[in-house]
């Protein structure tokens, strides 16, 4: 069985995994978020900096907490796209130096690909057909898979705008709950009452595309309406909390529908549900309650998988190296807004 090491850096997080028989051998994970805190997102120059003083020491450490030598590994694995053009080509310049200087085969892979993937270093394989929900702060997509390595990822539904978790930063912010906005809005909600307000459901019977544009935008009026911001605590509740309670469960309700809907419309009885998002509380537990209503089979990551992170990457590297997929190579480049078709991202025929 093949050993991979894969490296992650499309924002502001720079990963380092080692995989090899399905299993995590290894990894190590460096965030700068704080450093981005105090501008409320994502400075991508920053990330890229960080990126550059991280990689070197998260691969160091991934590899001793392996307990291999390069000469150990088969292949690297480097997320090539989409991204922040900075941090992405920051990573693959890595990859491309140790694919070099160890003699190894290089492959791009696809950063959604990879949070997809990163469900198998817990569960096993994914089965001969399943659908996945990916919630990100970049992304929100329903997809119908078959062999991630091997076959092309259908997409059911992508958002039209604004994915889940670009919303719940826009509503902490709203809120003043600061940044990263999904851990900030969970804790909020578990002291608020997610029936207090009721928020719309965008496009909630009608396909599997998603919008939560017009969700940011009712909290926002919610919230100059009633000025909750700046309401004390002095009830058994705050205002506050109920307002990110409501919205909360606005998001889960529509993302959970609708997946558990394209189940059953592709007779699916399998759903994997990954990205940052997937380690909201909320979200995972209206999840657990309609798939076994629905007699589906759930799968959702760890916490500590959800988030960008290097094995991920690694466990996609893993199955192109199992299936034969050819190795993209030195000549490999980044593609911020890669779309997603397949796992592997490969260079242009022009390069």
């Amino acid at each position: 069985m093949a050993v991979v090491l894969g490296i992650e850096s499309s924002c502001d997080e720079t990963g380092a995994g080692v995989v090899s028989g399905g299993r995590l051998l290894g990894s190590a994970l460096s965030s700068s978020m704080d450093e981005h805190a105090r501008f409320g997102g994502v400075v991508p120059e920053i990330a890229a900096r960080a990126h550059l003083h991280a990689l070197a020491p998260c691969v160091r450490t991934a590899m001793d907490e392996a307990d291999i030598r390069p000469s150990d590994l088969d292949a690297i694995a480097v997320t090539s796209g989409p991204g922040l053009a900075t941090a992405l080509q920051t990573g693959v310049a890595a990859a491309k130096a140790y694919a070099l200087a160890w003699n190894l085969p290089l492959y791009g892979v696809h950063h959604l690909a990879g949070h997809v993937a990163a469900d198998t270093l817990e569960h096993g394989p994914l089965p001969r057909r399943s659908v996945a929900l990916i919630v990100s702060g970049g992304h929100t997509s329903l997809l119908l898979l078959g062999d991630l390595a091997r076959d092309p990822i259908v997409h059911l539904g992508d958002t039209r705008d604004d994915a889940a978790g670009e919303a719940f930063d826009k509503v902490a912010r709203i809120l003043g709950l600061g940044y990263p906005g999904g851990p900030a809005v969970d804790r909020a909600a578990r002291d608020g009452d997610p029936a207090a307000v009721r928020f719309p459901r965008a496009m909630l019977g009608a396909g599997f595309d998603f919008s939560f544009s017009g969700l940011k935008t009712a909290v926002a009026r919610h919230v100059e309406a009633s000025g909750a911001r700046h309401v004390e605590n002095t009830g058994a509740r705050a205002p506050l909390a109920d307002i990110a309670a409501s919205f909360q469960e606005a998001v889960a309700d529509v993302l959970t529908a609708k997946a558990v809907a394209a189940c059953r419309a592709h007779d699916v009885d399998t759903l994997t549900i990954v990205g940052g998002v997937a380690a909201n509380g909320r979200l995972r537990e209206l999840a657990a309650e309609r798939c076994a209503a629905a007699g589906l089979v759930l799968r959702v990551p760890p916490p500590r998988l959800c988030t960008d992170n290097g094995a991920m990457i690694a466990a996609v590297g893993e199955l192109l190296v199992g299936a034969d997929a050819p190795p993209a190579g030195l000549t490999l480049t980044t593609d911020p807004s890669a779309p997603l078709h397949q796992a592997a991202l490969v260079p242009s025929p022009s390069n």
